[in-house]
């Protein structure tokens, strides 16, 4: 009785071990998309900040 009792605990750690470590592989893949989007961001403030820079040099022009 002792072995089945170590044996089914053995399988459920085991199992909760593996469910918990593909939990994990989802915060990966969340930190990538959050990092695309604040870097897409900050180009997308660089783009309009130079078009603004440039747009008011070229109004300068005579």
């Amino acid at each position: 009785m002792n072995r089945l009792l170590a044996l089914l605990l053995t399988l459920h750690v085991g199992v909760d071990a593996r469910r918990r470590a593909r939990d994990e592989q989802g915060s990966v893949t969340t930190e990538h998309v959050l990092w695309a989007v604040a870097v897409i961001a900050i180009v997308g403030i660089v783009v309009a900040a130079i078009k603004a820079y440039v747009e008011s040099q070229a109004g300068n022009i005579r």
